[in-house]
């Protein structure tokens, strides 16, 4: 994991940083493959009886497209479902990611 951080923090294209370090590019993919499998297996699993509800307060009728949040504050992700948008910013909480995204898995 410290290799990827490394290499990822530094800036440099992926091969300009390996061939600065004396790693080879075939065990950095191999390493970064590694960290991407680890951290899937440490995502927790979802089961029938483990869904998390997640409140939405869908009460406040907008009456223009204009959006609710000031312009500087705009998303980095919007997700569209049917009529449904979802916008995340910046300073949303990881916790409120990973349950709104548990949420989504399950919305058909």
């Amino acid at each position: 994991m410290e290799i990827i951080r490394n290499c990822r923090g530094s800036g440099q294209t992926v091969k300009a940083w390996c061939t600065e370090h004396h790693v080879s590019s075939k065990s950095y993919y191999y390493w970064l493959k590694r960290v991407r499998e680890a951290a899937c297996e440490a995502l927790p699993t979802l089961h029938s009886d483990q869904r998390t509800i997640v409140p939405v307060d869908l009460s406040m009728p907008r009456t223009s497209n204009e959006p609710i949040y000031p312009a500087s504050t705009e998303s980095d992700i919007i997700v569209h479902m049917g009529s449904v948008t979802l916008e995340i910013r910046n300073h949303a909480s990881l916790t409120l990611i990973e349950h709104t995204l548990r949420a989504l898995q399950h919305a058909r």
